[in-house]
């Protein structure tokens, strides 16, 4: 069961609509070309049912296996998106939209996606159905929770649900993944610091904002180092830091602070809540002013199912000869939201050397594309046998 055939000989068509989409990037869920492109070409592999619009622009297909006998569904989900960074990487398909990039290789997972769909209507080699999901807006906006909210777990009675990543950094082709939490809760917070601006002359006369926010910031790295269990990850970054003022001789009335918190436990998380809140508005209390602490619950943990895990891997053994165990992950992944509806895997398919997601010098591998197909295709087909 190595990296199918036909792959092969699609990798050139493949490659081409992966660059294609490199070429036109769109962002969250302004996925509007690229929901067009996956819409149509859906619709030329002769896919038996497509809806558009489920999660505002997210598109899904819905492939029948030459049986039904088990009356079993299973989803393979792929994001649309991409990012708002300027590209870099001097590439003839490099993008054609300022500030827009495929930065973090759903244009190669849309693609993988794609490919697998026309192999699977080609052939339709199981017995039950096969639910291709196309989502937008995983960078930030949440589509994998809209297109949950949408129903569309249940419209189609999926009974299990797969997503796959590129990993720069492991060998192109290879698998890994790791069962129960994999990518972490990511949430945002906002502090508002308030004090008594005045003259940079006179700052006794004053309740200096920019003092108390400096405390903040230090003290907020004690969540990790002095509240957590040593043994638990939580991940806390102050990331920008703005005064009310950009003169050299005021000091400013007031400082917004912003940040993140990433955590892999429930418990932890609420704890790296109330810490955050009582550190913030404490120093600022310490120092005379006041902290208007605003938490936003992002992401939540995205947690691999054992069993389901477990197939998956066995099915990139398969694909490329061995699956490792992957790196627990502090970025956050909206896959989670589906995998809190259903039982599922998410796997992560070596890119190769080069740059890192989320750089302006990234780009997708294309070799990679008939790995990721084939275990896409192998997911379904050894999931649901044709008895």
């Amino acid at each position: 069961m190595p990296v199918k055939n036909r792959f092969s000989e699609m990798l050139p068509e493949l490659t081409a609509i992966r660059r294609d989409l490199h070429e036109h990037p769109e962002i969250l869920f302004d996925t509007i070309r690229t929901a067009k492109v996956v819409e149509d070409k859906l619709r030329e592999y002769g896919v038996d049912e497509i809806v558009t619009g489920i999660g505002r622009t997210g598109v899904v297909g819905v492939i029948k296996g030459k049986t039904n006998k088990s009356g079993k569904t299973i989803g393979l989900r792929a994001d649309m998106d991409a990012l708002p960074i300027h590209e870099q990487t001097g590439l003839p398909y490099a993008s054609k939209t300022d500030g827009a990039m495929h930065a973090c290789g759903h244009d190669g997972h849309t693609t993988m996606l794609l490919g697998a769909a026309k192999y699977l209507a080609e052939t339709r080699n199981f017995d039950g159905t096969a639910i291709v999901i196309f989502q937008p807006a995983e960078e930030g906006g949440g589509g994998g929770r809209e297109m949950c909210e949408d129903g569309m777990m249940d419209r189609w009675k999926i009974d299990e649900v797969y997503g796959m990543h590129n990993w720069p950094g492991i060998e192109a082709g290879t698998f890994g993944i790791r069962p129960g939490p994999f990518f972490a809760a990511a949430d945002q917070f906002d502090i508002y610091v308030e004090g008594r601006g005045g003259h940079a002359a006179k700052p006794q006369e004053t309740v200096d904002t920019t003092v108390i926010a400096s405390h903040i910031v230090i003290a907020l790295q004690t969540i990790a180092s002095r509240n957590v269990d040593p043994v638990e990850q939580v991940v806390v970054s102050v990331t920008s830091f703005v005064t009310s003022s950009t003169a050299h001789n005021v000091i400013p009335q007031k400082v917004h602070l912003r940040g993140t918190v990433r955590t892999l436990s429930h418990e932890v998380r609420k704890q790296a809540e109330e810490r955050l809140t009582a550190i913030a508005e404490g120093t600022a209390a310490t120092f005379g002013g006041t902290a208007d602490v605003q938490y936003h619950h992002g992401y939540p943990i995205m947690v691999n199912s054992d069993e389901q895990t477990e197939f998956a891997a066995e099915v990139a053994k398969g694909v490329s000869g061995d699956c490792a165990t992957a790196p627990l992950v502090m970025g956050g992944e909206d896959f989670a939201y589906m995998l809190e509806e259903r039982p599922g895997a998410y796997i992560l398919v070596g890119n190769g050397p080069g740059a890192s997601v989320h750089h302006p010098e990234y780009n997708f591998n294309d070799d990679v594309i008939p790995s990721g197909c084939s275990w896409y295709a192998e997911i379904v087909e050894q999931r649901l046998p044709v008895s």
